[in-house]
């Protein structure tokens, strides 16, 4: 299946329909998208039965679609070849670092940029249906409830500001956070380690990979994360970017006022944000 948050509202997407998750099951689950993931198995199998459609797919409206997760984590150096371009060796361990919630933000509309120096990552993003903890990498698929498109906007200066540099600020700006359009779940996904995945920039291809390059597999991430900490319904892994980043090119290139950013992952969809100044009064 395929779930998005419209206005608010937990929605089953089939072709260009919805069908509105409260409505159609007659209170049995809120209309709140947040709160499906805490009930994810008795959610899924209700959703398994079919259900008429309720209305019209509005993309404008379209929300993240887990748009209040309490942990979001995210994975740099993930791809050999950003690694390379990034001059750093491949990680012996997965390098995590956090994006604060706050940053999230839906699949369409306008980014604000803070400075000149916003970098662009597109990235798969790991939707978690059930508490893990302890997980080996051979169960890990059981507590996914889906995936989803993300872009790990970056503000490179606050991100190289100290030593060590610190990534969470720098990539938690509002707006910074897109995701969506929809979740999708593992059954509609194909082959989750051979995904396409491409950034475009006004047109311009930027960004072209795919996820049989990861370094640590979606697996091996969340064996990784939840012999630390407990994964919970609706937490959010961002599971890194391959090449392409606009830091690493001769001359660096970033986002500018203007700019249209599309993020696309084979089989889960496209996002398109559209660059914006940020106002004098929030920055």
């Amino acid at each position: 299946m395929r779930l998005a948050n419209q206005g608010g509202r937990a929605v089953l997407v089939t072709d260009g329909d919805v069908i509105d998750v409260a409505e159609a099951s007659g209170g049995r689950f809120g209309p709140d998208p947040q709160a499906v993931y805490e009930a994810w198995p008795e959610f899924t199998a209700w959703a398994a039965d079919g259900h008429a459609p309720t209305g019209k797919l509005d993309e404008a409206a379209l929300g993240p679609v887990s748009p209040a997760a309490r942990q979001v984590f995210a994975v740099g150096l993930n791809y050999a070849d950003h690694a390379a371009e990034s001059g750093h060796p491949i990680p012996e361990y997965p390098m995590i670092f956090t994006k604060f919630p706050s940053s999230l933000a839906g699949p369409y509309g306008e980014v604000a940029l803070p400075s000149g120096s916003v970098d662009w990552e597109v990235e798969l993003v790991v939707v978690i249906g059930r508490p893990a903890s302890a997980v080996r990498p051979e169960d890990a698929w059981q507590y996914v409830a889906g995936l989803t498109v993300g872009q790990d906007l970056s503000e490179r200066e606050v991100q190289r500001r100290g030593q060590p540099p610190q990534f969470s600020l720098a990539k938690s700006y509002t707006g910074f956070g897109p995701t969506g359009p929809v979740l999708t779940t593992l059954d509609e996904v194909g082959d989750p380690a051979a995904l396409g995945l491409t950034t475009t920039l006004n047109g311009e291809v930027v960004q072209d990979g795919s996820t049989a390059s990861m370094i640590f597999s979606v697996p091996e991430l969340i064996g990784y994360l939840s012999a630390v900490c407990t994964l919970l319904p609706g937490d959010l892994i961002f599971t890194g970017t391959p090449p392409g980043v606009g830091q690493s090119r001769t001359p660096p290139r970033f986002l500018a006022p203007g700019d249209v950013l599309e993020t696309t992952i084979s089989g889960l969809g496209t996002m398109r944000q559209t660059c914006v100044a940020q106002a004098p009064s929030e920055r």
